[in-house]
């Protein structure tokens, strides 16, 4: 993949993880203030805030995984698996940007 192009998916997956975390970020700082719907339910706000919080924790993850792919396409790298070096397809690159191993080595799980 040229670097053109990466930048191209880098910027676009920027654009969407900001604007999911400023819609969790509200629903958090609503669920804070006590703006919470009125639920029949008094567990349910709770649980809408803890699945709020999760989202939120994976959206940061996300942004980490943009700034090391951005990183390795500063330094050349990006398109190649941080575990073994080998190229990641433009297809996997396509469908994830931040993919950071090749398909075979993140169905193999972690070492």
């Amino acid at each position: 993949m040229d670097d053109a192009r990466a930048r191209e998916l880098l910027d676009q997956e920027r654009q969407v993880l900001q604007v999911a975390a400023a819609d969790v970020g509200a629903e958090l700082s609503d669920l804070q203030a006590g703006e919470a719907p009125q639920w029949s339910d008094a567990g349910a706000a709770e649980t809408d805030e803890e699945t709020d919080e999760a989202v939120a924790a994976l959206l940061r993850g996300r942004l980490d995984a943009l700034a090391r792919a951005e990183e390795r396409l500063a330094a050349g790298t990006y398109g190649r698996s941080v575990r073994s070096g080998e190229v990641i397809p433009d297809e996997r690159l396509e469908a994830d940007p931040l993919a950071e191993l090749t398909a075979d080595e993140s169905a193999a799980g972690p070492v």
